[in-house]
C-alpha cells in the first residue's frame, strides 16, 4: 500500500462509516449472526457494538493495519473474542467449512475481485451457514446511476478503490449464493449516489 491508501484512507473510512446514521443497519444486519463468525473487511470494528451474544468469537479479516489499531477500544469493550485472522478477503486462510456465518458491511466495493472473495466465503460457511451483508452498490434508478458513473472515478481514487456501480445482489447470486432475504433502499441522510444500499442474509446453493 501507499502511504495515502495506508494512513489516510483507513482514517477516512472510519469517519465516513462510522456516521450515526450507519447503525440502525448494523444493528439489523448483525442481529442474526451467531457461533464462528468471519467477517471481511473488519475495518475499524465499527460492527463490534452490535455482534449479539449469540457469537461466540469472530474471525476479523483486515487488510489495513491502521484499521486494526483504531479497532482498540472497540475490541477491549467488547465481551466477544476477536482475531485478526487473515489480510486478504479473495484467498481466506481458513478449511472448508469452518464458520457458522460470516458478515460483509461496505466491503464488497472495495475489494478488487469480489467473485473470488465471495467464492472464498462460500467455501469457508459450514452447510446451512449463512452470509449476512450491507452494501452500497448500483442504484435502482437510470439517473442516479448516470451520476454514479460520472463519479465512480473519483470515488475509487479518494476511497481506496471503493465503486459506486456494483450490483451487489447479482454477484452475490453469481457466486453460487442464494438470497434469502434482500431489502434495497436509499439510505437517509446520504447522498443517493453513495446511499444505494443492498442488505441481506443469503446462504450458498446446495450442490
Amino acid at each position: 500500500m501507499g502511504f495515502y491508501s495506508d494512513r489516510i484512507v483507513p482514517h477516512l473510512i472510519d469517519v465516513a462509516c462510522g456516521m450515526s446514521l450507519t447503525e440502525p443497519v448494523r444493528e439489523r444486519v448483525c442481529a442474526e449472526l451467531h457461533g464462528h463468525v468471519v467477517e471481511i473487511g473488519f475495518g475499524s470494528g465499527l460492527n463490534v457494538p452490535f455482534y449479539p451474544a449469540t457469537v461466540e468469537s469472530v474471525a476479523a479479516v483486515e487488510p489495513a493495519d491502521l484499521g486494526w489499531k483504531l479497532a482498540r477500544e472497540r475490541l477491549a469493550a467488547s465481551p466477544i473474542p476477536v482475531e485478526r485472522s487473515g489480510l486478504d478477503g479473495q484467498s481466506l486462510p481458513f478449511p472448508d467449512n469452518t464458520f457458522d456465518t460470516a458478515l460483509s458491511t461496505w466491503t464488497m466495493c472495495t475489494i478488487p475481485d469480489v467473485d473470488a472473495a465471495l467464492r472464498e466465503v462460500r467455501r469457508v460457511l459450514k452447510p446451512g451457514g449463512t452470509l449476512h451483508f450491507v452494501e452500497h452498490g448500483l442504484a435502482p434508478h437510470e439517473k442516479v446511476r448516470r451520476w454514479q458513473y460520472r463519479f465512480e472515478p473519483i470515488q475509487k481514487t479518494v476511497a481506496g478503490g471503493c465503486h459506486l456501480t456494483r450490483d451487489i445482489p447479482t454477484l452475490v447470486r453469481a457466486a453460487g449464493f442464494e438470497l434469502r432475504d434482500l431489502d434495497t433502499f436509499y439510505e437517509k441522510g446520504s447522498p443517493k449516489i453513495m446511499g444505494a444500499l443492498a442488505v441481506g442474509v443469503t446462504e450458498p446453493v446446495a450442490g
